[in-house]
């Protein structure tokens, strides 16, 4: 079967998952999107094996994914719109637990004739989703109309004063409501800080930490991932190939490999340039971009290879030298991807 494929060595994937379930206060499973690369599916399948309580996923219409398979709470991180009426079916379902980020939209979900599970979340510095703590005494007042469980925090990845915000931020949350908080992006040693901190003198302050990536896909190792060899032709300097008919730089070979756009190949999602040289290093790559060359995450003979030109729907074309001995048609050739962004046709346990 040809295709990309997703090699999972599934007894040290599993190792990694039960250390961080141990490690983590509360734990929380993310399964959103394209599930990690895993799909949602296994993701909850393997959050029950687990033994967690909770699975948080990110819009309303990924809950019929998982919730057949998980006998505990989903949660969903987006916030909840009335305009949806999808949300507003799962907002009544004792099994779901819905986040809410707007006071109007409390208000609303305190009238609906079942008092609905909740979460509230807090504005951070991310600008995102949430109710600025300057209104957070308003929560207050609708508190009794709902099955108020929490606070959620979803802070940034940036570590410099992260701490001192989620401290701010949970000593306001706490003063108008009391309540477990739900919090994203914050390491084990800083929830165990957290909490030494709130818990005096009121008593201790139940702690959920949402995990997805390090939790998913934090031990690299565990995994490999292939591309199938679809076709293999020769060519020579000067022909022209691919669709748009580009000169071959010289001898050599177009190899046709499995995976393209639609399974998320060449198309990864933007990361941050923030020092000189990652801004030197975005410039270049997008110059050699813009002149029809660019590297691709297919690896031949030890090298990553050039496209011949951007990935197609289901496959790729790359250019070989001459000098490189070509691959055999259906040989299995490594490619770096980012799970977060892409879809395997197949996982293959090792």
């Amino acid at each position: 079967m040809s295709g990309l494929t997703l090699h999972l060595d599934v007894g040290r994937w599993r190792a990694h998952l039960a250390r961080e379930v141990a490690a983590t206060p509360g734990l929380v499973p993310v399964a959103k999107g394209n599930g990690y690369g895993f799909g949602l599916r296994r993701l909850a399948e393997e959050s029950a094996r687990l033994g967690v309580d909770t699975l948080a996923v990110g819009v309303a219409g990924e809950v019929a994914q998982v919730r057949d398979v998980f006998p505990g709470t989903v949660v969903i991180l987006n916030p909840w719109d009335a305009s949806n009426p999808r949300a507003v079916e799962l907002a009544e379902d004792p099994k779901v637990l819905t986040t809410v980020s707007r006071l109007e939209d409390l208000a609303a979900l305190a009238d609906l004739p079942i008092q609905p599970r909740v979460l509230v979340e807090v504005l951070t510095s991310m600008r995102r989703h949430g109710i600025s703590p300057q209104d957070l005494d308003r929560v207050a007042l609708l508190t009794d109309r709902v099955h108020f469980e929490g606070w959620s925090i979803h802070l940034p990845l940036r570590e410099e004063g992260r701490s001192e915000e989620v401290h701010e931020l949970a000593r306001a949350a706490l003063a108008a409501v009391r309540g477990p908080l739900w919090i994203s992006h914050l390491s084990a040693a800083e929830a165990v800080g957290l909490a030494a901190d709130l818990g005096r003198p009121e008593g201790p302050v139940p702690l959920r930490l949402r995990s997805g990536t390090q939790l998913w896909l934090g031990d690299p190792g565990s995994r490999r991932t292939t591309a199938t060899v679809m076709d293999v032709h020769h060519v020579s300097r000067g022909q022209r190939v691919g669709y748009r008919q580009r000169a071959c730089p010289s001898d050599g070979y177009v190899v046709v490999v499995a995976g393209g756009t639609s399974q998320g190949v060449g198309m990864e999602a933007p990361t941050a340039a923030t020092t000189l040289r990652q801004r030197a290093i975005a410039l270049t790559t997008g110059g050699l971009g813009a002149a029809g060359r660019a590297l691709s995450p297919y690896t031949v003979a030890g090298r990553k290879r050039w496209f011949l030109e951007p990935p197609h729907m289901q496959s790729s074309q790359l250019f070989l030298p001459a000098s490189v001995p070509p691959p055999h048609r259906g040989e299995e050739l490594p490619v770096e991807l980012r799970l977060t962004t892409a879809t395997v046709d197949r996982i293959v346990e090792v």
